[in-house]
């Protein structure tokens, strides 16, 4: 398993885990939410990859929650 990436990523990917099952959505569901592979959500929740932005706006769309309210989440959570 490849290590997390910084509090940064980690903070990032509890972020999407939370919102994602506090939406009641599987991996594999916001995967396809987000035009993405579920192994491919799975590493971004567990802080491994470096995503850029266009895969942070497709989480986000995914979720159905703004940009604003998912770096909020995550900058709570990396504190």
């Amino acid at each position: 398993m490849p290590p997390v990436r910084s509090p940064q990523h980690a903070a990032l990917g509890r972020a999407v885990r939370e919102l994602r099952e506090q939406k009641g959505v599987s991996q594999e569901q916001l995967a396809t939410l987000s035009s993405l592979h579920r192994n491919y959500v799975g590493g971004i929740e567990r802080g491994e990859l470096n995503i850029s932005l266009a895969v942070i706006v497709k989480i986000a769309d995914g979720l159905g929650v703004s940009l604003g309210a998912l770096f909020t989440r995550a900058d709570a959570l990396e504190e």
